[in-house]
């Protein structure tokens, strides 16, 4: 089976996971980085920020015709589209006309665009599209299901980390403190102020926090990616979980990542939370502020060996349930296997 990978190859990027194992599993696959050749031109100066943003750009037009060219010298089985907001209706429709397979994944809520960067009229349009959807979110699921009558299969968020990176990372310095590891929004800068005005000093990573929070228990640091990010996550003694609106009932990439580096999470008390990992055993959910504060301070006060425990739990899970992005990728390629016979 051929697959060509649309969406972005940037170091933060979950389709390099699926690039990665889909290749381990024998599939062949291309790449097409049209997120990337975006966030590139869009990044690029102030003048192609305010030509964009002013509706006078041609960058999707060229996009569209690189993806065009890239079908045509790969002549793939599936498409894999990761969101899609720089792929035209029309050309999605185009490649659907050559009997090849669509399969779309998004990252965020496709029915709920909660920033600029989560959706866009492109993706709208081409949900019906799509031979199969793939979603993280239960409640999506059903909707795409029970409204739209679309074929889709559950794809929750994973981990991926080497065993060696792992040993690393569990022979850090605990850091005895909360953390929060995301980018800032008004929402989660409130949540972050109320927890640090309920006395819970906090290291936040992530860009632009000054513009959203200033208090003395607030520390900000940039973001980090790659090896770095594994060891923020591993290194302090809890790691916050913040939603944002398009995924509240949900669940998120962070969901999976600090348990899967041993790391402690405090999350939103989701019905997926919930149904992922054991509260109070190997993940501690919150229903509010202050019960937030409570989970931290007990868990700042806990020992280094009952901390040790539930690091140990909370990564077995993950491991024991199948939660990596190697067996997300076995799962997503069934999928595509059923889909393309």
């Amino acid at each position: 089976m051929k697959v060509l990978v649309v969406g972005s190859d940037k170091i933060f990027a979950i389709e390099n996971c699926y690039v990665k194992y889909l290749k381990e599993l024998g599939v062949e696959v291309n790449q097409f980085s049209a997120q990337s050749i975006f966030y590139d031109y869009y990044q690029k100066n102030i003048l192609n920020k305010l030509i964009f943003k002013a509706g006078l750009s041609s960058v999707y037009i060229k996009i569209n015709q690189l993806f065009k060219q890239a079908v045509e010298n790969f002549q793939p089985d599936v498409i894999w589209v990761f969101k899609g907001m720089e792929i035209f209706p029309e050309s999605l429709q185009w490649a659907s006309n050559k009997k090849i397979k669509l399969v779309n994944y998004n990252p965020d809520n496709p029915f709920l665009f909660s920033g600029k960067g989560s959706g866009n009229q492109n993706v709208t349009k081409s949900i019906p599209l799509y031979d199969m959807h793939f979603t993280y979110n239960l409640a999506i699921k059903k909707k795409m299901e029970d409204d739209y009558y679309l074929a889709t299969a559950f794809l929750p968020f994973g981990f991926d980390i080497s065993e060696a990176l792992y040993d690393e990372c569990s022979k850090q310095e605990e850091v005895i403190k909360a953390c929060f590891l995301g980018n800032p929004d008004k929402k989660r800068a409130f949540f972050v102020e109320a927890l640090a005005a309920e006395g819970i000093e906090m290291d936040i990573y992530g860009n632009d926090w000054s513009k959203f929070v200033h208090h003395p228990k607030i520390n900000i640091f940039p973001p980090v990616y790659g090896n770095e990010l594994w060891k923020v996550l591993r290194r302090y003694r809890l790691q916050l979980n913040l939603m944002r609106i398009h995924n509240e009932d949900s669940h998120n990439m962070r969901t999976f990542e600090v348990p899967g580096i041993g790391g402690i999470l405090v999350a939103p008390n989701t019905p997926e939370h919930r149904f992922f990992f054991v509260d109070r055993k190997e993940v501690f959910l919150y229903e509010d502020v202050k019960h937030c504060t409570k989970l931290m301070q007990e868990l700042l006060s806990l020992s280094p060996t009952k901390a040790l425990q539930i690091r140990q739990q909370a990564r077995q899970r993950s491991e024991n349930s199948g939660y990596s992005y190697k067996e997300r990728a076995e799962h997503a390629l069934k999928q595509m296997v059923l889909l393309h016979a």
